[in-house]
């Protein structure tokens, strides 16, 4: 009796396949002939790769950033002069993580930088920063600010109730968790299509302020500046705000492998 040696393999969607020996290849193994490699599939075009991340940039933030910038600045002008800083500073992080995600073609983001550069401790520690800290705040403001926009045309006479609200960001928590696990196909059409919704929603605010604008309706920009003194302690405050109005630029480094063609 000859005893077959042991293939360890993954089901479907698995990552890694392993070797005649019964064990995973290291970086430096060479595929078999005739073995194939398991990898994921490359389902993000050029038009859902875009949608990604306009539709992470045009999330809660830019609709709930204004107020907190303006009350930390003080007045219209010093807002309008923080906007452009946090805008500027966005621009050159996304045209960096561009260079990044065209150079070092694997999915993790910063974890996948920072192990590459720094090394595995440093990319263990930020991993689990970025699980227990930062990705739960982030999703609970997204979230709570889901459910209270959800329920804002139902409660025009009275108060929002606050378990009305945590119940529907729990149900909108679980719907994109499942809907993430079970396809990227139809995660990316749904992208697309709330991309083109956010977007409808901006141009609905951006338009008629123009048209008021070119109407001269342009009031609050004599005396930019002036207004109440604007606190040192609110400043760093408002740079936080508008920064997070204009995350999400990063977010398809995650995915880099499951991207056709990142180059283009």
């Amino acid at each position: 009796m000859v005893r077959k040696p042991v293939v360890a393999t993954i089901s479907k969607g698995g990552y890694l396949q392993g070797n005649m020996s019964g064990r995973l290849p290291s970086m430096g193994d060479q595929e078999p002939p005739g073995q194939e490699k398991v990898v994921l599939k490359k389902k993000i075009t050029l038009l859902r790769g875009v949608s990604i991340i306009i539709g992470t940039v045009i999330g809660s933030g830019i609709f709930i950033s204004p107020k907190g910038i303006l009350q930390n600045t003080g007045s219209v002008g010093m807002s309008l002069v923080f906007w452009s800083a946090c805008g500027v500073l966005s621009l050159f992080g996304a045209l960096s993580y561009a260079e990044l995600g065209t150079s070092i073609k694997k999915s993790g983001g910063h974890y996948t930088y920072i192990l590459e550069v720094f090394g595995p401790l440093l990319a263990f520690v930020r991993v689990w920063v970025e699980l227990l800290v930062i990705r739960p705040g982030a999703t609970a403001v997204i979230s709570l600010a889901f459910g209270r926009y959800i329920l804002e045309p139902f409660f025009i006479q009275c108060e929002i109730p606050e378990l009305a609200i945590k119940l529907v960001t729990a149900v909108g928590i679980t719907v994109v968790m499942v809907l993430n696990s079970t396809s990227v196909s139809w995660s990316a059409r749904i992208q697309i299509f709330l991309t083109f919704c956010k977007l409808t929603a901006i141009l609905i605010i951006i338009v008629p302020g123009v048209i008021q604008l070119i109407k001269g309706q342009t009031h609050h920009f004599k005396d930019a500046f002036s207004g109440r003194d604007t606190s040192l302690m609110g400043l760093p405050l408002a740079f936080y705000y508008g920064m997070y109005a204009y995350a999400g630029w990063f977010y398809l480094n995650f995915i880099t492998e499951e991207v056709d063609n990142p180059e283009k």
